[in-house]
């Protein structure tokens, strides 16, 4: 066995393994680096996702030409001297790892200048070498261009995913870094379209609302707490609007963004019997604490830490939610938005003395019976009441509406079956529903809570749930859908306008195809907002239930899919179905539920839905009589 000192490139490429994990790695790595060099700007320009272009401009402090180059070594940097150094850590980067990582997989040009020198320098790297340094005219801070990301690892270039799914991750670094520093302004465009522009913001909130929108703001109160151990500020999501996406999510620990199942528990326990089941609020805590008692260095992405006493943490933001949540009322309140209210004008005390108030003349008819006709007024009368009076003095005459004056009304009339009182009410009851449907159930049917219907079997009672069919119905439509590119949309007269924010608008762009085929009609409408037009025939289109189809979609197309066809389109098919039957709630008529039954069992599979569960069940007569 021999054993061997790696070469520097090859050391270089294993280390960038752990930090370069995808194109969003370059950007956190370099927009940290400008963070931390003093900017006050950050700008950010993507070409294809990263794959050709990442651009980070900065007007931090720059460097000379002789640190210029030896920022690219390995373990070089400026933010520690001593091993105490590493106990004291108050910026993002301080291993020195991420420019030689990036440098040992991509090509990388440096333009940097400081202040006080008169020119600056560029500086040229690829595959770990130092191939050139010039003297240029530069800007002060420092300008990183990174090409051809893993252009001498195929194998690793070739795993990534498509441009969508990498610009979304590349969104979410840069939100996380810019949530750190709302006095530093950030932008970021991809293939020359603007995606953020965001100036230094006044307070957190703003910058929270820059990225967000104003209807995450809207959704969250005001936190804070301070002990001995850790300070804590922040935000965090009224209960009510809790959703079920996993988004919106931020722990921060003296500036620099982790993950933490461990404290998100603590804050699902402080909305403990507050929310429902399968929901998670929204929240932007920030803590803290002594750096002294947290080690930030135990992964190579610095987004794990470890607490000296993370139980002291856990149980202050507890309290501290249990606190805020306690204190604040969520409850329904009335709206006193007066905009676009007309305006009530208000009268002088003289008004009715230039402007008299006459009061309207009561009429009263006194051979009016109430009680006569089964309570509605004659057909006599009710000519009396409505026909203007003769200019020429005389009368009208009424004409007559004997039997016998419109036979084929009488004809069709007795072709209606009675069905008494238990049957439907009388046709003077039933007056105005010209447009009803009028089909009438073959058989008895009985729809119980909007959730079930019993109807008549040949051996007893059966049974059906009213979710688990309209499921079913709905798979095999959308089976039917993604095989065969057929599909029915259920326009909205009034189209539903949503926001989803950046990187769920990047989604729904890569699986417009998808959506498209199943029947939904989705349009973009800006970076971050899309207009519902269409949804699949069967779904609700009420706004409110839109809404929260949008959120269940957006989970639905989050969720990593088999590469296998036939079992992606039927898992597909499954989610969409049972989307379906959650979205359309409305109360159900008898004649809607023989509707469904008949189109149930014209279904190839009437007794399970796409996930298995039963959809009916049949009770003989034996069972019945057993009740009793």
């Amino acid at each position: 066995m021999d054993i061997r000192i790696l070469p520097s490139n090859i050391a270089n490429m294993i280390a960038a393994g752990e930090v370069v994990q995808r194109p969003a790695s370059v950007v956190k790595e370099l927009m940290e680096n400008a963070v931390d060099a003093g900017a006050g700007q950050v700008t950010v320009v993507i070409k294809d996702a990263g794959r050709t272009l990442i651009q980070v401009i900065d007007n931090g402090c720059g460097m000379s030409p002789d640190e210029a180059v030896l920022c690219f070594e390995r373990h070089a940097t400026s933010k520690l001297a001593t091993a105490e150094d590493l106990m004291n850590i108050g910026t993002f980067g301080f291993r020195g790892e991420a420019l030689a990582s990036i440098a040992a997989v991509a090509e990388v040009t440096l333009k940097t200048r400081r202040e006080e020198d008169e020119v600056g320098c560029e500086v040229l790297f690829a595959d770990s070498r130092h191939q050139s340094t010039e003297l240029v005219s530069a800007t002060t801070g420092s300008n990183f261009s990174v090409r051809n990301l893993f252009y001498n690892v195929p194998a690793r270039r070739k795993f990534l995913k498509s441009d969508n799914v990498e610009f979304k991750h590349i969104v979410s670094e840069f939100t996380r870094v810019a949530l750190t520093r709302p006095d530093v302004g950030f932008s970021l465009s991809h293939n020359g379209k603007d995606i953020f522009v965001l100036k230094p913001a006044m307070s957190l909130k703003f910058r929270i609302q820059d990225i967000l929108g104003a209807s995450v703001v809207n959704e969250v109160v005001d936190i804070s707490a301070e002990t001995s151990v850790v300070r804590l500020w922040g935000f965090v999501g009224r209960p009510d609007l809790a959703k079920k996406s996993l988004s919106n999510q931020y722990f921060f620990v003296n500036g620099r963004y982790f993950r933490s199942p461990y404290l998100h528990k603590a804050v699902m326990k402080g909305y403990e019997n507050l929310i429902p089941d399968g929901v998670t609020p929204s929240y932007f805590i920030y803590l803290e604490v002594d750096p002294h008692s947290v080690d930030v260095n135990i992964h190579p992405t610095k987004t794990e830490i470890k607490f000296e006493d993370d139980s002291v943490i856990f149980q202050t933001i507890y309290a501290c939610i249990k606190e805020t949540l306690g204190k604040n009322a969520f409850g329904d309140s009335i709206d006193f938005d007066r905009e676009g209210v007309p305006e009530i004008p208000v009268f002088g005390k003289d008004f009715e003395r230039f402007h008299p108030i006459s009061e309207p003349v009561v009429e009263i008819d006194p051979t009016y019976n109430p009680f006569e006709n089964d309570g509605f007024p004659s057909e006599e009368s009710h000519f009396k009441n409505t026909l203007p009076p003769s200019s020429g003095g005389g009368s009208y005459s009424l004409p007559s509406f004997g039997e016998d004056s419109f036979p084929a009304y009488r004809e069709q009339e007795d072709k209606i079956p009675s069905f008494g009182t238990a049957g439907y009410v009388d046709r003077k009851d039933d007056y105005g529903k010209l447009f009803e449907d009028r089909t009438l159930p073959s058989k008895t049917v009985l729809v119980i809570q909007n959730r079930y219907i019993v109807t008549s079997a040949k051996s007893g009672m059966m049974v059906i749930n009213i979710r688990r069919a309209k499921e079913r119905i709905f798979y095999e439509r959308f089976m039917k859908a993604l095989s065969e590119n057929s599909h029915i949309t259920q326009t909205s007269l009034f189209p539903v306008t949503v926001y989803v924010g950046v990187e769920n608008m990047l989604m729904f762009e890569e699986h417009s195809a998808l959506l498209s085929s199943l029947g939904f009609d989705i349009s973009p409408f800006g970076n971050d907002t899309i207009v519902v037009n269409g949804v699949p025939e069967g779904y609700s289109v009420e706004q409110g239930k839109v809404e929260a189809m949008v959120s269940d979609l957006i989970i639905a197309l989050s969720d990593n899919h088999t590469s296998l066809s036939e079992t992606m389109t039927s898992a597909l098919a499954e989610r969409f179905a049972r989307l379906g039957a959650i979205s359309d709630g409305t109360a159900m008529s008898s004649v809607e539920a023989q509707r469904l039954i008949d189109m149930l069992f014209a279904c190839e599979n009437t007794e399970y839905t796409g996930s298995g569960h039963k959809i009916m069940a049949i009770m003989s007569v034996e069972e019945i009589d057993r009740k009793f």
